[in-house]
């Protein structure tokens, strides 16, 4: 079950001056197939991003991508010795909301291994986890970042210990190599 995170949204008064609108839990918690959980904090569906209005904009449906031109933020809890079991390589992507519109790349060396057509920003806030690439593979601790550009790649915990990423994804192009093939 993942762990609650506390969520401050700031927003304006009529007379423009600043206020909190938002400050609990995040409500919008998903439990995956795979075994790892994630929770949505916030989510733009454009560029410019709208800084106005009072809606929660991560009370919605959505799967990993973030909407056409938009953002997606959320944190990611993996569990121990998770990420890695075998699974059908399809019904993982659709576990993760990832769609036919999503060029697949090249055939993934494992079944985890999937990929979203944005540029990610991703910190380990706690943990450790290993990115797994078609060639190689990183190991991630506490305070590592990764600028993930849209390419093939998987998250697997290999510890005893939870890991927690922070996760702000952004619409981008298809990498030219893919819509080459």
């Amino acid at each position: 079950m993942a762990r609650s995170v506390r969520r401050v949204v700031t927003g304006h008064h009529q007379d423009g001056r600043s206020t909190v609108l938002h400050d609990g839990p995040a409500p919008n918690v998903k439990q995956r197939a795979a075994g790892n959980a994630s929770t949505l904090l916030w989510v733009t569906e454009e560029s410019p991003a709208r800084v106005s209005g009072d809606a929660d904009r991560a009370a919605c449906d959505i799967g990993v991508p973030p909407p056409p031109r938009g953002t997606l933020f959320r944190i990611a809890e993996f569990p121990p010795r998770s990420g890695g079991e075998l699974r059908d390589h399809e019904s993982l992507l659709r576990d993760f909301g990832i769609g036919p519109d999503v060029a697949r790349g090249h055939p993934p060396r494992h079944p985890a291994i999937h990929r979203t057509r944005t540029i990610d920003y991703v910190i380990v806030l706690e943990g450790e986890i290993h990115l797994l690439l078609d060639d190689g593979e990183v190991r991630l601790a506490t305070g590592d970042v990764v600028v993930q550009r849209g390419t093939n790649h998987a998250w697997l915990n290999r510890s005893d210990q939870l890991c927690r990423l922070g996760m702000v994804f952004i619409d981008a192009e298809e990498p030219p190599e893919i819509v080459q093939k």
